[in-house]
């Protein structure tokens, strides 16, 4: 593929990847932009190479994945005290969102995003990955970097789990 159809193709998938950036970043919407910039970047300087394993999308969504996990790792490596204002200033960002997301949201919606976020991070990501993005479990396992079994079983069980959360069976 050629620079200008990577670039062309990277535009379309613009809006797709943005929001996998978002859930990749808890929701926040300045580090997805961040990400992304990064991203695009990585791309744009060949540092990051599509070789054509797989489609244009999974290949993008697992160097997003991978920017995104190394800038949490980098930032729970600073020190204690830029930690600590980086928290308190996120947990304002969140109760601001929160606010914003009731407004914006019914009761209904507020219930499967709370259920989906007590998911644990393997089954939340190939949720999303499938439902969300249009990915199937074979396609998410290759963007999360895990085999197609193991995505499975987080397909399954967060299904599984998701329903009797939102049944009530679970707290």
């Amino acid at each position: 593929m050629n620079q200008a159809d990577l670039e062309h193709e990277m535009e379309q998938l613009h809006p797709a990847s943005f929001a996998w950036a978002l859930g990749c970043c808890r929701r926040n919407r300045d580090d997805a932009e961040e990400i992304l910039q990064i991203v695009y970047l990585k791309v744009l300087e060949g540092k990051a190479k599509f070789d054509g394993r797989s489609s244009l999308k999974t290949w993008l969504f697992s160097v997003i994945r991978n920017t995104a996990a190394a800038r949490m790792r980098s930032i729970w490596m600073q020190p204690p005290l830029e930690f600590a204002m980086w928290f308190a200033g996120a947990r304002e960002q969140a109760a601001v969102e929160s606010a914003d997301v009731s407004i914006e949201h019914s009761q209904r919606n507020a219930k499967l995003n709370d259920a989906v976020e007590r998911l644990s991070s393997r089954q939340r990501e190939v949720l999303q990955l499938v439902f969300y993005h249009d990915m199937t479990v074979e396609e998410a396992a290759m963007a999360m970097e895990v085999s197609v079994g193991s995505a499975r079983v987080h397909y399954h069980r967060g299904k599984r789990q998701l329903l009797a959360m939102l049944n009530g069976d679970l707290r």
